[in-house]
């Protein structure tokens, strides 16, 4: 007879039947509505079968009123493995103690690492996160996107021009980039204007002020430019002749020079170049009230570097928009392929990465108008340069007027 479908998960034993002509019980026992399969003959006085758990006591009823002698050989089934498995409580308890605490372990925050920025704002960094939940021991899952937590340390710690977060396992990683703040005089105030800068004048134009210097002239550091003293118009000599009344004010110009740097960039041959590999997989969490509950794609990805991008949409019931929202995060892998430069290559972007860097020092209305090599080495795998860079730029600083002088 065939395998019953269901069997297993209902289970079902094998018994022997002894006595004369012993088939004649299993046929007894189907014609009695009881399933059996896999009737086979031992010898002449002994079969074996299968018949279902839930049989058993209707096959002991029918036995009884026969002469056979049945005894069970084995137990199939789930509901027999359960039994055995239970029977084991202190293993049961113990594989079940061990998957809690491994999910327990995996799905909580164990280390932030925060890098690139002076000790006093990695303080700041660190409070701003702790008011997040972002801190060891809080819950992964109930973390808001890397991209929402970088645009919150951004606009919550003035003093970050840029921030990173990235998610590794357990750990969170923060790169910062510092802002350099200057602070603008009160306008207000009388004052003249002096160099910021070494340089030559190649543009003036004075709208109030005394100007005390020409285009093509030097001018160091510190040296006037714009005097905030003027003679009061209408005024008239004292009465010895040598003094006239004199205004402060607020001295305004753009003047710009030509200024120069020498900057020193070390390029090397053998560089690592990130790109995505195209493997990648989604999760699905369900966020609300800042907590993120997971209900698809558990646990990380066997990627040894991920880049994380997330979307959150809004869960709308008719016309109204519920406090529930659905996100997806695609982890994909990336990797570190290692590429290598000729001395030509290394040489031409030493110069870009330093005009680059020396142009977002100096603002947009900065002028780059040249850049040359002064001196070259190669040591080590490594070019190093040393450039002279000419620029353009304006170098007016106002000064307050001393009111005591």
């Amino acid at each position: 007879m065939k395998h019953i479908d269901g069997s297993k998960v209902t289970g079902f034993v094998t018994i022997s039947v002894k006595g004369t002509a012993p088939e004649l019980f299993f046929q007894k026992c189907a014609s009695e509505g009881i399933k059996v399969w896999n009737v086979r003959k031992i010898d002449e006085e002994s079969c074996e079968g299968n018949i279902r758990l839930s049989d058993i006591r209707q096959m002991k009823q029918i036995r009884r009123k026969t002469i056979y002698k049945v005894s069970f050989l084995r137990k199939n089934g789930y509901p027999f493995a359960y039994r055995r498995f239970m029977k084991k409580k202190p293993l049961v308890f113990g594989l079940l103690a061990g998957f809690l605490l491994f999910l327990f372990l995996s799905n909580i925050i164990w280390e932030v690492k925060i890098t690139g920025v002076p000790k006093d704002i990695e303080a700041k960094i660190d409070k701003q996160l702790n008011s997040y939940g972002v801190y060891p021991g809080a819950w992964l899952f109930a973390q808001a996107p890397p991209t929402e937590l970088q645009q919150k340390l951004i606009n919550d710690v003035p003093e970050l021009l840029w921030a990173g977060v990235d998610q590794k396992g357990t750990t969170f990683y923060i790169e910062g980039v510092e802002k350099i703040v200057v602070q603008e005089p009160d306008p207000e105030i009388p004052g003249n204007l002096v160099a910021s800068k070494k340089g030559v004048i190649t543009h003036m134009y004075v709208t109030k002020g005394q100007p005390l210097v020409s285009i093509n002239d030097y001018v160091e550091p510190g040296e006037m430019l714009v005097k905030g003293i003027v003679e009061q118009e209408g005024s008239e000599d004292s009465e010895d002749g040598e003094e006239t009344a004199k205004q402060t004010i607020v001295a305004e110009a753009e003047i710009k020079a030509n200024t120069w740097y020498e900057i020193t960039v070390t390029v090397p041959l053998e560089y690592r170049d990130e790109q995505l590999t195209g493997n990648r997989e989604k999760k699905y969490f369900l966020k609300a009230a800042g907590f993120q509950l997971p209900i698809w794609g558990f646990g990380e990805p066997p990627y040894k570097e991920i880049h994380r991008d997330s979307t959150e949409d809004k869960i709308q019931f008719l016309k109204w928009e519920l406090p529930i929202s659905v996100v997806e995060t695609t982890i994909s892998e990336k990797e570190f392929n290692s590429m290598e430069r000729t001395k030509e290559e290394a040489v031409e972007t030493g110069i870009n990465q330093a005009v680059k860097q020396l142009q977002n020092e100096l603002g947009t209305d900065a002028k780059i108008l040249s850049e040359k090599v002064l001196h070259e080495t190669m040591e080590h795998g490594k070019v190093k340069l040393n450039l002279y860079i000419s620029v353009e730029e304006n170098i007016v600083k106002h000064e307050p007027i001393d009111q005591g002088d």
